[in-house]
């Protein structure tokens, strides 16, 4: 595997991640996000504001409303509520923020990239910790591959 970008190995570096955008369905693309971070040893917090809990764990309806302190923030709901989550992760004191995008637009928003570099926060745009995990498997390597020649996940620099 390639060296890990740095705001990648950053972002997965932190303890306690909340997870913006997790589905009652368990196949959404944040549900896979939010069983790997567990899988891999990080402390998850899931957030919908529809849901009482995912997978035996609660779930709250913003960030404000977890409580105590979240060390990373990945967003993975549509466009248009990508401002208001990094809006309130931002309010929290959150310092790291991940934009999930595959194909499409994903959960990046214009408005939401530049209110975290106003507010001195530079945020992953694109991509998803199953491209970096350990160990990453195949479909996902691929996907990383592709989006990286169309510079649509992390860099090396």
């Amino acid at each position: 595997m390639s060296t890990m970008p740095a705001p990648v190995a950053a972002f997965l570096a932190c303890r306690r991640i909340a997870v913006a955008g997790v589905s009652r369905s368990r196949t959404a693309p944040a549900n896979a996000i939010f069983r790997r971070l567990a899988e891999t040893g990080h402390d998850v917090v899931p957030v919908n504001p529809n849901a009482a809990e995912i997978d035996g764990v609660r779930c709250y309806p913003d960030i404000a409303a977890i409580g105590a302190p979240v060390d990373a923030v990945m967003v993975v709901t549509h466009p248009s509520a990508s401002l208001a989550v990094a809006r309130a992760a931002l309010d929290q004191g959150v310092r790291h923020i991940w934009f999930h995008r595959s194909f499409g637009e994903g959960s990046v928003s214009r408005e939401a990239i530049e209110l975290c570099r106003a507010r001195g926060v530079e945020p992953i745009e694109g991509g998803c910790p199953l491209m970096y995990c350990g160990p990453v498997d195949p479909v996902h390597r691929v996907f990383r591959w592709w989006l990286g020649l169309r510079r649509r996940v992390p860099s090396q620099g």
